[in-house]
C-alpha cells in the first residue's frame, strides 16, 4: 500500500504517518527529512539528492509520504499512492498544535527536527496553516487523476483508506 498525506502545518500529518506505519506495518517518511540536511542550520539537500531519495522511496513496495509540499518535485509520491489523504482538521486545532509544538520543544520537553524561533512560529502560523491552500491541493491531485480524500482524523483516515484501498491480488 502507497499513502500520500498532504496537509497544512499543525495538521497531525506527522502523527497520522506514525500512527498509519505502527497499523499496516510500512515504512513512513516526511518530505521535509527529503530537503533538510539536519547536520547544520537551513542547509538543504541537493535538489539531484532529494529527488533521487524520493525516487527510491516511490519505487518501493508499500510506503507512506507526508508532507505539505505541493511542488513539482513531489508529484511522484501523488502518481505513485494508492491512497491521497488531504489531512484538514480546524484551523484552530492546526493553531494550538503548531504553537504546543514551539513552547515544546523550545523548552527542551519535547525534542524537535530543528530549532524553532518565533520568525519561523510566525510563518508556520499564517504561511503554512492560514495561508495553506487546500483547494489547490484537491485541483492537484485530481490534474494527477487521483481522488484526495479529505480527513480531520486518524479514524477517519483508516475508515476511508480501508473503505478505498484495494489491493492487487498478492498485495497488502
Amino acid at each position: 500500500m502507497k499513502i500520500r498525506i498532504i496537509g497544512a502545518c499543525g495538521s497531525g500529518k506527522s502523527t497520522l504517518a506514525r500512527a498509519l506505519s505502527r497499523k499496516y506495518d510500512i515504512a513512513s517518511h516526511e518530505l521535509d527529512n527529503l530537503i533538510w540536511d539536519r547536520s547544520a542550520v537551513n542547509l538543504r539537500y541537493p535538489e539531484k539528492v532529494r529527488d533521487q531519495a524520493l525516487q527510491a522511496i516511490v519505487s518501493s513496495k508499500a510506503w507512506i509520504i507526508e508532507g505539505a509540499q505541493l511542488e513539482p518535485w513531489t508529484s511522484p509520491s501523488i502518481l505513485e499512492a494508492d491512497v491521497v489523504l488531504v489531512l484538514h482538521p480546524h484551523v484552530l486545532v492546526r493553531d494550538y498544535r503548531i504553537v504546543r509544538r514551539f513552547v515544546l520543544s523550545r523548552t527542551g520537553l519535547q525534542a524537535w527536527n530543528y530549532k524553532q524561533s518565533f520568525s519561523n512560529l510566525c510563518k508556520m502560523i499564517v504561511k503554512w496553516n492560514h495561508k495553506y491552500p487546500v483547494q489547490d491541493v484537491i485541483e492537484m491531485t485530481s490534474r494527477y487523476g487521483k481522488n484526495a480524500v479529505i480527513v480531520t482524523n486518524t479514524r477517519q483516515a483508516i475508515t476511508k483508506i480501508e473503505r478505498t484501498y484495494k489491493p492487487a491480488a498478492g498485495k497488502r
